[in-house]
């Protein structure tokens, strides 16, 4: 599975009990926070409540020790 990292860029005063607690699963609760998920239904469901509140990216796979010294 791919790996996402979540970060929130709008503030979550005003929102919806539902929406704070998505923030809170999430790891997140303050601008500026990130946190890294394995992607999943259930993740993309979390996801689609708070889409105005977070910015999503793709993670890049680590590379072991190994690919790196070759």
């Amino acid at each position: 599975m791919s790996a996402l990292k979540i970060t929130q860029v709008r503030s979550g005063i005003g929102q919806s009990d539902r929406h704070l607690g998505t923030l809170r699963a999430l790891g997140l609760g303050k601008i500026g926070r990130s946190a890294e998920h394995a992607d999943s239904p259930q993740l993309q469901g979390m996801l689609r409540q708070v889409r105005h509140l977070v910015i999503v990216a793709p993670l890049r796979p680590q590379r072991s020790i190994e690919e790196r010294s070759a």
